[in-house]
């Protein structure tokens, strides 16, 4: 059936977003609304007639209303095929009257168990039953019902029945369909996820996300590829070409990055690495703090800031070729500005997003299936009460471990960050050695022009020998931050000594592979 006229609808919503209005479209339509408990009294208070689920099945709502559509006269009205003769005899016997429509959205669970303090007791309650029943019913027999979930898709709805005389197309249906039942499995797994224990690991592990976008391909132009899920809730863009796969990727490292620092600060990242950070007051200072890290690394590259954008700062972007630029806002005038590059992609990151750090579970998938763990959050750590030098740290010294510790969880391991209080001086990334990787942060030092000499080093894992510590230490690095653990941790120890270097363990690894 590629059209089917409809005449009966049936609404049961939580969320009454655009209620009233698209109830008012189907009865222009003549179709005749069925309804639940305070959907029924929603639309009888706006004077639209309605009739109660109860008067349609001859059967009362029962246990606080637990029981309402579970009812041979509802799924037999959604589930009989209308071209099929024995099921349209039968369905006439048993009075069974076609529901064509189905305007369902859920109990909100999800929600509800966001609630700090919400009881088991409370969460059970939002457990919807009929309404996914009714979804499932409508969605399965899609050939002739037209089944709606969203409020989202209400306009669409009605243009079609406008465009087909009060019928609905097949691929509509269909369309509409897919997305009822990624809801209902979507449901299922966030209830399965919090019976299980969300805070523990789950015996079992779904997901299931809207497609957001299909992207032009992957990593590298053989590859196909799409992004599912939220990711423009989070961030949006409002100027320049569509995002890439990396584009998407570096995107979210950056707004991981950044999420560490309450000052105003400027990260600029390449390949999800950061080439430099650099915090100030003023953001076009810390924007030269940063590009002065390494100012070759950064063309093509991603640059995000925690604070609005001004025209001083875009001034001094616009003389480098960027790719992406993320900021909670733009001036207009530094907008206007950053605009009249066709292609630079523009985008504002929502406040929320900034202050969570985006995401609460990593997932990456693996040989057979998938590796799912909790993100690495921001934490501030005391550092004066970690020293296991001779020499403790002077505040300068702890300001610029502390600024070191931030940047080096978010520099692929094996990671080697240089830092003062308010800018990497060299950033050596992804070695297989530590050693190459503290070689390498000295040489982008230098090559950058930068002093090394009273600098701090931080190291995303415990040095295994001192040889790494030592090249920095004759350098003239004078304080290191990292987890300690070594089986050498005391031979580490004593080379810092020996250089008159204050050392600080947190205890605390900061893999990222």
């Amino acid at each position: 059936m590629k059209q089917t006229k409809v005449r009966r609808a049936l609404l049961s919503v939580s969320d009454k977003t655009g209620l009233i209005d698209f109830a008012k479209r189907l009865l222009a339509f003549g179709v005749q609304l069925i309804s639940t408990g305070g959907t029924a009294k929603l639309l009888s208070n706006a004077g639209l007639v309605v009739s109660e689920i109860s008067e349609f099945t001859g059967f009362p709502e029962i246990l606080d209303g637990r029981v309402k559509t579970l009812h041979p006269k509802v799924h037999g009205g959604l589930l009989f095929k209308r071209d099929n003769p024995e099921h349209e005899r039968q369905a006439e016997v048993c009075g069974i009257a076609p529901i064509d429509m189905v305007v369902v959205n859920l109990y909100p669970f999800e929600k509800t168990i966001e609630r700090e303090g919400v009881t088991l007791g409370e969460a059970i309650e939002q457990i919807d039953i009929g309404g996914p029943s009714m979804l499932r019913s409508a969605a399965k027999n899609y050939q002739s019902v037209t089944v709606v979930s969203d409020p989202a898709d209400y306009i669409e709805v009605v243009a079609c029945m406008e465009a087909n005389e009060g019928a609905t197309s097949l691929k509509l249906r269909e369309k509409l369909a897919i997305k009822a039942f990624m809801r209902t499995s979507a449901y299922d797994h966030a209830i399965t996820r919090y019976l299980d224990g969300a805070q523990q690991t789950a015996s079992s592990f779904t997901l299931s996300l809207p497609l957001a976008t299909r992207l032009r391909y992957g990593e590298n132009p053989h590859q196909n590829a799409a992004l599912y899920g939220d990711f423009s809730k989070c961030i949006e863009k409002i100027h320049g070409k569509e995002l890439s796969y990396n584009n998407i990727l570096d995107i979210t490292a950056a707004v991981n990055l950044i999420s560490e620092f309450n000052k105003p600060t400027v990260a600029i990242l390449k390949h999800t690495n950061p080439c430099g950070v650099g915090s100030n007051d003023d953001l076009r200072e810390a924007w030269e703090l940063a590009l002065a890290t390494d100012r070759q690394a950064p063309f093509g590259g991603i640059i995000i800031t925690n604070r609005h954008i001004t025209e001083p700062l875009a001034r001094s972007i616009c003389e480098i070729f960027s790719e992406v630029i993320i900021a909670p806002g733009f001036e207009p005038s530094a907008r206007a500005l950053l605009q009249k590059k066709k292609n630079l992609r523009l985008m504002v990151l929502a406040q929320e997003t900034l202050t969570v750090s985006g995401i609460a579970r990593e997932v990456r998938s693996v040989l057979g299936g998938v590796l799912v763990q909790d993100q690495d959050p921001p934490r501030q750590l005391v550092l004066e009460e970690r020293v296991v030098t001779k020499r403790p740290p002077t505040k300068k010294e702890i300001a610029a471990m502390h600024f070191g510790w931030k940047v080096v969880k978010h520099v692929k391991s094996n990671a080697i960050v240089i830092a003062g209080p308010d800018r990497t001086i060299g950033i050596g990334a992804g070695q297989m050695s530590r050693l190459d990787s503290a070689r390498i942060a000295v040489w982008k030092a230098k090559e950058a022009g930068l002093a090394i000499k009273g600098a701090s080093v931080a190291s995303d894992a415990f040095f295994p020998f001192p040889d790494g510590l030592v090249v920095l230490a004759k350098e003239g690095v004078a304080s290191a931050i990292q987890p300690g653990g070594s089986l050498r941790d005391n031979e580490v120890i004593e080379a810092a000594n020996d250089h008159g270097m204050t050392m600080v363990f947190t205890g605390m690894r900061h893999f990222k592979h």
